[in-house]
């Protein structure tokens, strides 16, 4: 089916997501330097499978071999100028000097964890001068595989350690010396070594590695197949299956950017063909392959992350909270660009477009393993044997049709591929690490947080905007997983402080740090998609953010109201909340869109929006106010005659 629209070539995919995606502009690298790569790669996920088999070794000894195996290989693969990427196939002789280093920093606690236990907060002078490499080599690993403003954030606190007596009003105290700071940062697990790497060295390695052997089994074509069977034939047909395959897709890829380069060059060619405008066919896919981190039951990397942070929790009542805000995200989507088609007049896929249905249908058992994932989960079984049981089910499913069938082969390639996808979230979440460390050390975390709230005038819904913003911008430069350790560090505290639940202040922060994709003027994600579909950037991301209006909102319905998380409510009330909330965002997007059953009066659209927010926040007074001013516009549809003839067709 995908063969009957111009789709993009993989060569042009490659280049787009080199150009608005760090973590894949690597080497091409061929020869003996290439084998070098492959055994590392493959090493590295045979490591991460052994310790996930057999048990996880110490803290500092599964995080330092974690960390050594992605330097190295981060240092091989990504050069030091980014102009050169996919380009030349030699290393440069200081990146070989760079990747030694990072094997030595690497192996350094699992040779001398004997001496480094008996001789504990005391720092020799090799100690000492590996503990300062370690520092440099992340900081350097973490621009070139994730991007410079982490990076520079990460050298702020740094230096913001040190030099704490110069520091201003409450922001000041004692600073530590170098010698503090190093040992703070290598020789425990409050620094590089700290919680966030620890989740990458073993979680979120695993279902990355999942990602990699479903994405080899088929599983991510078969979303896209599965998605034209059933949206396709709809009005605007090809924005639909946008919105459900990248949902779908977001639980095999972490990256927005990604998800929106490769299921973006089937889809949006599609929506533009059938009449959608280039910005509006990039933004569709922009919104949608975002929200792909938001959709259970495999959500972003930081929500492994969260359980970790929060304590006390399961990754399942993560994913189980995040399920109604999810779907009213989604569901905003699909209703705005059902509007938008019905506005436009434009149909659906022509049968001859179709795929055949009864193929498809033959074929749901390939989303056995996503089934897997959510049964094992909730069943109680820890998130490590979880997804090593899903990569197992994978390979079966596999196994049962020819053409998906994984030989070993196809197997080391799906570990190779899995290994080189979690180098960027081993940089990411190790720069993450030096930042909470600094935040651990000097206290700096109570202290932004109560100068928030001094800031806000200690009400909760300034101090959540203030938090929006700085999820937002930081967002803009640096991956989710960095982004949520730093605002859940140091804004997350200042809404706890106000009395709101732990869950819905982390997943406050966790939505607008990955919402910092489709927002401009930085938008990554809608950049991308504007690559794919030739229109404007800024323009597409303006787009996406409109479209993706919900995620704007639902956060502040979440705190305000922790209902819409499943937090203390019951089933009848759940259901309501749910009906409500969707009657809501149905009345948004038609306000935002300007279109329902007709073109809508300016008044009406301002009531549709305001009507919406009202039935999103499940309070008793303001679903009455908003129910009434639903009905009243559904009276208005219809009794208005004076509709602009639309030729929509199915």
């Amino acid at each position: 089916m995908a063969d009957k629209f111009e789709t993009l070539t993989q060569e042009q995919q490659d280049e787009l997501l080199e150009k608005y995606d760090p973590e894949a502009g690597t080497r091409k690298l061929t020869g003996v330097l290439g084998w070098i790569v492959f055994i590392g790669l493959l090493s590295f996920s045979l490591f991460q499978l052994y310790t996930g088999i057999f048990g996880v070794l110490t803290a500092q000894l599964q995080r330092s071999i974690h960390l050594g195996f992605a330097l190295a290989l981060i240092f091989l693969l990504f050069p030091a100028r980014k102009y050169k990427r996919g380009k030349h196939h030699k290393i440069a002789w200081y990146d070989g000097i760079l990747a030694i280093a990072s094997v030595a920093v690497g192996a350094y606690w699992p040779l001398m964890i004997d001496d480094l236990v008996l001789r504990v907060g005391m720092l020799t002078s090799m100690d000492f001068y590996i503990g300062i490499l370690a520092i440099i080599l992340v900081l350097e690993a973490t621009r070139r595989a994730v991007g410079l403003p982490i990076t520079i954030i990460a050298l702020v606190f740094l230096a913001y350690a040190v030099y704490g007596p110069y520091m201003p009003s409450f922001l000041a105290h004692r600073g530590l010396s170098l010698e503090r700071l190093v040992q703070t940062m290598f020789y425990t697990t409050e620094g590089i070594l700290g919680t966030p790497l620890g989740v990458s060295s073993t979680y979120i390695f695993l279902f990355l590695l999942f990602g990699a052997f479903l994405v080899k089994t088929g599983v991510g074509q078969y979303f896209n197949d599965l998605a034209v069977s059933i949206a396709g034939k709809r009005i605007g047909g090809p924005a639909k299956v946008a919105i459900f395959s990248s949902a779908l897709q977001g639980t095999i890829s972490g990256s927005s950017v990604a998800n929106v380069v490769t299921s973006g060059s089937f889809t949006i060619p599609m929506m533009k063909k059938l009449g959608y405008k280039k910005e509006f066919a990039g933004a569709v896919e922009a919104a949608a392959s975002t929200g792909g981190q938001l959709m259970p039951p495999i959500m972003g990397a930081a929500a492994f992350l969260m359980v970790e942070f929060i304590g006390g929790i399961t990754y399942w009542e993560i994913a189980k909270a995040a399920a109604i805000p999810a779907l009213l995200y989604f569901a905003g989507i699909w209703i705005m660009t059902h509007f938008e088609a019905k506005r436009l007049g434009l149909r659906g896929l022509k049968q001859e477009e179709m795929p055949n249905r009864k193929e498809v249908l033959k074929k749901f058992y390939l989303l056995a393993p996503i089934i897997a994932v959510i049964v094992l989960m909730t069943s109680g079984m820890t998130i490590t044997r979880a997804a090593l049981w899903s990569i197992i089910v994978a390979i079966i499913v596999g196994a049962i049709n020819k053409q998906t069938r994984l030989g070993l082969r196809g197997m080391i390639e799906a570990l190779v591929d899995g290994a080189r996808t979690a180098l960027g979230v081993a940089a990411a979440t190790a720069a993450a690490g030096i930042i909470v460390g600094v935040v651990t050390k000097t206290g700096l975390g109570l202290k932004l947080a109560n100068g928030l709230l001094d800031l806000a005038g200690g009400a909760l819904i300034p101090t959540l905007m203030l938090t929006m913003l700085a999820a937002i911008v930081l967002g803009m430069g640096s991956p989710t997983t960095a982004n949520y350790v730093i605002t859940s560090t140091i804004a997350a505290p200042a809404i706890i402080l106000l009395g709101v639940p732990d869950l819905s202040a982390h997943l406050f922060v966790f939505y607008f740090g990955i919402i910092a994709d489709i927002t401009p003027p930085v938008a990554l994600a809608a950049f991308a998609a504007a690559g794919v579909s030739g229109g404007e950037p800024i323009r597409t991301g303006v787009n996406s953010a409109k479209l993706a209006i919900a995620a704007f909102i639902i956060p502040y319905m979440f705190v305000l109201s922790p209902e819409l998380l499943m937090i203390n409510t019951t089933w009848t009330y759940l259901i309501w909340v749910v009906f409500s909330a969707l009657a809501g965002m149905m009345a948004i997007g038609a306000g935002v869109i300007g279109y329902w059953m007709r073109k809508l009066f300016w008044f009406e659209r301002i009531a549709g929006i305001v009507g919406g927010i009202l039935l999103i926040y499940p309070e008793g007074m303001t679903d009455i106010i908003g129910l009434v001013i639903f009905g009243v516009l559904v009276a208005l549809q219809i009794l208005v005659k004076r509709a602009e003839p639309t030729t929509a067709v199915n």
